[in-house]
């Protein structure tokens, strides 16, 4: 977050310092980045991974099947403890 700051603040310096069409030229790329599809997959592998990593939910590992359309699931601590 500190590096987003920084790199935010640099890019207002250095436009304010560069002029009116430079301000444009910067804030016109810094959008069409943050439009890019590949920066909002990144940005939603991150947000999944993050969401995983944090989850309460505990994760399940599968058993042997009942038969061939039931599988029972349980918790991973469960099944190696």
């Amino acid at each position: 977050m500190l590096r987003l700051l920084i790199g935010v603040a640099a890019g207002y310096v250095l436009g304010a310092k560069a002029g009116r069409r430079r301000y444009e030229q910067i804030s016109a790329t810094a959008r069409s980045v943050a439009g890019s599809p590949v920066t909002k997959k990144i940005v939603s592998a991150g947000r999944q991974k993050l969401s995983d990593t944090l989850s309460t939910q505990p994760k399940l590992e599968p058993m042997e099947p009942i038969d061939e359309r039931t599988t029972v699931f349980v918790p991973y601590e469960q099944l190696r403890g």
